[in-house]
């Protein structure tokens, strides 16, 4: 009989002690693989909510320059610098503020995050209801957008008029109140789950914070041009304009991983590293005593001819069974474990709602598939050494008395 058919038929001798090592290394496969999308999950998440608008490339103002300030003053001029770089696709700038709205007497003012974008192809939101804003001046006067959160504290719908107090600088200041008109219910990328944002064009933002020719810009999203990359569409900004600070997503990323990051890497080391002892030595004690209970039949086996390479490697055609088996198993068990682990931990306060601890990516279920051969063959390595040193004679002599 071949080795494979003959472990397969050891397993169901002993079902019990088969189905315990197979879920057993379903259980701490299932925490590995969990372990892996852990510790880049945060990082590969970031990378895909800052691509998602079609932005590679974000310029802010370099604060450090002499006569340099927190905002880029003159964004339009920049944005439109930029934008005629052949490396460059579209660059649009954004202006970051505030506004509260008052609900009554008897409730407190809603307070959020509103923010000014330039009309372009690409956007940082997406429209969930209602329509985007439109570019140049609506009948209907100023609009925005407004996220699912804000909307449902305002009681507004697309087609709704709100009268709100803006402010554009981070100084407190008392501005009279604007009337604007709810376009649509939008999706912001960095929103937590609590927190109001609404948008409106940069002008009409500009003009409702009494600066209706101020075009200064807090960042300027850009966009590569086809064929290039951001790498080289970065390095074109940056000689054409050396005074302002310009990273790639990739960039970003790479800075929040070597910092804030970092902590998920190491903690999910730690938990794999003790998951994969836990199963090395699970399927080593089993092997063990499956190996133990059949050293009689094993010695006879050997005394009729079979050789010694042919009963090792049923051993190892065992613990491989067992942990192939249980390795399958755990690929969905894992899933499903982090959707439930990743919605406890996104319950953390100021977490951007689409952000994700737990992200699949090929190179997981790689090392995964590594770890687990990797241990099947180290949890064979002592029950092998038994079948290999066993004495025939001495093992028959003492199975008969």
């Amino acid at each position: 009989m071949k080795t494979l058919p003959f472990a397969v038929r050891t397993l169901r001798r002993q079902p019990a002690r088969a189905a315990l090592g197979i879920l057993g290394v379903a259980a701490v496969g299932a925490l590995l693989f969990d372990m892996l999308l852990l510790s880049r999950g945060l990082v590969l998440s970031m990378q895909q909510v800052l691509d998602r608008g079609g932005f590679d490339i974000r310029v802010t103002a370099t604060a450090s320059l002499p006569g340099a300030g927190p905002r880029i003053t003159d964004g339009t001029r920049v944005a439109a610098s930029i934008a005629a770089l052949p490396e460059v696709d579209e660059a649009v700038p954004l202006r970051f503020g505030e506004a509260r709205v008052d609900i009554g007497r008897d409730r407190p003012a809603v307070a959020f995050t509103l923010f000014g974008a330039d009309p372009s192809r690409r956007r940082a939101w997406t429209v969930l209801r209602g329509h985007d804003l439109r570019a140049g001046k609506d009948a209907a006067g100023a609009q925005m957008l407004v996220n699912e959160t804000l909307a449902r504290l305002l009681g507004a719908s697309p087609g709704s008029r709100v009268t709100l107090r803006p402010s554009c600088r981070r100084a407190a200041e008392a501005l009279p109140p604007v009337t604007v008109q709810v376009a649509g219910i939008a999706r912001f990328p960095f929103d937590t789950i609590a927190q109001g944002t609404a948008a409106m064009n940069r002008r009409d933002l500009a003009a409702a914070c009494g600066e209706p020719q101020d075009n200064a810009a807090d960042l300027i999203l850009v966009a590569a041009a086809p064929g290039h990359e951001p790498d080289r569409a970065r390095d074109a900004i940056a000689r054409v304009l050396p005074d302002i600070t310009v990273a790639t997503n990739a960039q970003i990323v790479g800075r929040l991983e070597e910092s804030g990051f970092s902590y998920f890497r190491q903690i999910s080391a730690v938990l794999a590293t003790v998951t994969t002892v836990f199963g090395l030595l699970l399927i080593t004690v089993l092997l063990t005593v499956s190996v133990n209970q059949r050293l009689g039949t094993i010695a006879a086996l050997r005394a009729i001819g079979l050789s010694r390479a042919r009963v090792v490697g049923d051993v190892i055609a065992e613990s491989a069974l067992m942990v192939g088996v249980g390795g399958i198993l755990s690929l969905p068990l894992g899933l499903v474990l982090a959707q439930w682990l990743d919605r406890i931990l996104k319950r953390m306060p100021g977490l951007p709602e689409e952000l994700h601890f737990f992200v699949f990516e090929p190179r997981a279920l790689g090392v995964h598939a590594a770890v687990l051969i990797a241990t099947a063959v180290l949890a064979a390595l002592y029950p092998v050494r038994l079948v290999a040193r066993l004495p025939i004679a001495a093992t028959l002599r003492n199975e008969t008395v």
